[in-house]
């Protein structure tokens, strides 16, 4: 089969596209033949080094495909289930052999590439808006980067719980994407302040939460733009890691509360995973969450999806098909 193996850290150029053994199913595990896989900041993160693992590897913690085998003591799988999985690597290859409990069913009305161009970000936006911050109706929220592959997803998801969004984007045709997934307003922050911008359109109040997933670009104007014991959910970092921070600046913004939280700590039961996921895919099937696809890549562009992503110039969801 094919995959992508990453021997050390560094650029794009690192990811090569090899010929490797098919996997078999382990105990526990299910194979899986891949048909789509998500490309996502973590991948970035992975590769470059900014994120440490151990090498070699083969890169890309989302995919969906179908059930192909199955090993020893699962039952909750048969082959030719149509399957999705997120938070485990692997993915960037031909098949890929999972544990049985981190693979989630895709069901009826949901195809391979909407399933892999939902699931982790898609996850990743029901944790921050259910219960990183639980958004009650009438909060208004401010959403970084909102014509992001994950900002997308949270303007939709933020909105069906009733709240007043606001988003960040830079180019027009990335504002015009913001406003029609449900953002009420849009800063472009290319060309202004976003912090006075947010206490004009909230008359001063500031937001109940800041969903940020740049990081330190934005960290400044993230922690400006609180009310008082609002809560900025640092989800991500792709402009950079943010600096050190005085917990006193917390106490002068307002007693507001700062949280760097991770996918895998919201999904770590069973139980909390197929929930999640059934509620995004059940979205999805009901055509209540829209999944935008920006860019498919053959496996062998790899680092070209990489590139794009991480230089911002994408909207939506960028898959490898």
């Amino acid at each position: 089969m094919r995959a992508i193996v990453i021997e050390e850290q560094g650029g794009p150029e690192v990811m090569r596209l090899t010929q490797a053994p098919d996997p078999q199913p382990g105990p526990g595990e299910v194979l899986i033949d891949i048909a789509a896989r998500g490309v996502n900041f973590i991948d970035v993160y992975q590769r470059s080094g900014a994120y440490s693992v151990s090498t070699p590897f083969t890169p890309g913690v989302e995919a969906a495909g179908s059930v192909a085998a199955v090993g020893s003591g699962v039952a909750e799988f048969s082959p030719g289930d149509r399957v999705a999985w997120a938070m485990l690597p692997g993915g960037y290859a031909d098949r890929a052999a999972v544990p049985a409990d981190r693979v989630v069913p895709v069901p009826d009305g949901v195809t391979a590439e909407q399933a892999a161009a939902t699931l982790l970000q898609g996850m990743t936006a029901h944790y921050l808006t259910h219960a990183t911050y639980p958004i009650q109706p009438g909060d208004t929220v401010l959403v970084h980067a909102a014509a992001g592959g994950t900002g997308l997803l949270l303007v939709q998801l933020a909105k069906a719980r009733g709240a007043t969004v606001i988003g960040t984007a830079s180019t027009e045709a990335k504002q015009r994407l913001a406003r029609e997934a449900g953002a009420d307003e849009i800063i472009d922050y290319t060309a202004t302040d976003v912090a006075p911008a947010v206490r004009d359109l909230t008359e001063g109040a500031g937001v109940a939460a800041v969903y940020d997933g740049v990081g330190a670009d934005t960290f400044d104007a993230s922690l400006a733009s609180l009310r008082p014991r609002g809560v900025l959910a640092l989800f991500g970092q792709a402009s950079g890691a943010v600096p050190p921070v005085d917990p006193q600046r917390l106490n002068t913004a307002g007693s507001v509360y700062l949280t760097r939280p991770s996918l895998a700590h919201y999904v770590a039961a069973r139980a909390e995973l197929l929930e999640r996921a059934s509620d995004v895919f059940g979205l999805v099937a009901a055509k209540r969450l829209d999944v935008r696809v920006g860019g498919r890549y053959a496996l062998a562009d790899a680092g070209r999806a990489h590139e794009d992503l991480a230089a911002r110039r994408t909207t939506g969801k960028l898959l490898l098909v």
